[in-house]
């Protein structure tokens, strides 16, 4: 059962109300010709306010779209709108190990809204719940990844403006969401976050143990396969690649030029999960103008890892 949802409302001069399906919440406080502006939000009676001037509780951040955003080209006439009264608001994580790698999974192909594409840990925002809250139930319930408290910090990275399809040559947007960004520091190493403490079971050993006798060692990840069909730990420098490769940029930003030819990623098979290599051009892509949607990494996400790649001096830390 779909659980309720948190709706987006738009504040600007002191004046708004629910941000409407299909129309552009970033073009409220920004110009035509802009993507990006600087707004506050926070949540408020209910529902996620967006605001263009500071309320009790709220955050100073950015929220951006992409230059071929639906709502912003106009013609965004809604489709099925799958029963969505007006714009969600979601959260997505970007989980940093404290060695520096961070982790991304690739959605499910049997998924309706960007199937096969790589994204962090996310969903909706429930009623009721904070944003670290909603992105930690997240990251638990699509990876069985949970983290303790006073075991990591976090920040809000910034508000990213989503439509599905993401380009009018797909079709009519049939779902409009604004996800918050929230980057995730963890005290802990990857192996210790993928791997913990001793595990005594029947049957196979968890995903990213080798098979052996007697004990091994919980497995802590532990994937939803209607959601997730695999994980990467990815280092800085592939993701700062994947950062500027900015969909429907001019140009890109600069890049490190030497990069692994592969990374290593464990995925869902059907005899359980596996260690597997993908090319890293796979995450270099950029989004299709048309024609069918590929493998890469979502345009929200290298939105999100710009974020993260610019540092903590954004947001609210905790």
């Amino acid at each position: 059962m779909a659980s309720a949802r948190v709706l987006v409302h738009a504040r600007r001069a002191g004046a708004g109300g629910a941000a409407a399906f299909g129309q552009s919440v970033t073009g409220v406080f920004c110009p035509a010709h802009m993507d990006v502006a600087l707004v506050s939000c926070g949540l408020e009676h209910g529902h996620f306010l967006i605001s263009d001037v500071p309320f009790p509780g709220s955050t100073v951040t950015v929220l951006k779209r992409p230059p071929f955003c639906p709502a912003k080209l106009g013609g965004a006439t809604p489709g099925d709108r799958e029963g969505q009264p007006g714009v969600a608001a979601a959260v997505a994580v970007l989980l940093e190990a404290a060695c520096g790698h961070v982790l991304l999974t690739r959605r499910a192909t049997t998924l309706r809204h960007f199937p096969n594409v790589w994204v962090p840990p996310g969903g909706h925002l429930e009623p009721g719940e904070e944003l670290v809250a909603a992105g930690l139930r997240e990251l638990a319930e699509e990876t069985g990844l949970h983290l303790e408290p006073g075991t990591f910090s976090w920040n809000l990275l910034g508000l990213w403006e989503s439509l599905f399809p993401p380009s009018l040559s797909w079709g009519p947007p049939r779902c409009h969401h604004i996800v918050a960004y929230l980057g995730l520091r963890s005290a802990e190493p990857r192996q210790q976050l993928q791997v913990g403490g001793p595990y005594r079971g029947w049957g196979s050993p968890p995903m990213g143990v080798p098979p052996s006798t007697g004990i091994h060692a919980q497995a802590r990840l532990c994937l939803s396969p209607c959601e997730v069909s695999a994980v990467a730990w990815l280092e800085p420098p592939v993701l700062e690649a994947i950062a500027a490769t900015e969909d429907g940029a001019e140009g890109s930003r600069s890049s490190p030029g030497e990069l692994p030819a592969t990374v290593g990623i464990t995925e869902l098979s059907a005899h359980g999960f596996r260690s597997s290599q993908i090319p890293t051009g796979i995450l270099l892509r950029r989004a299709p103008a048309h024609g069918p949607d590929l493998e890469r990494v979502s345009t929200g996400t290298k939105f999100a890892l710009g974020r993260w790649r610019a540092g903590p001096g954004q947001g609210q830390q905790k």
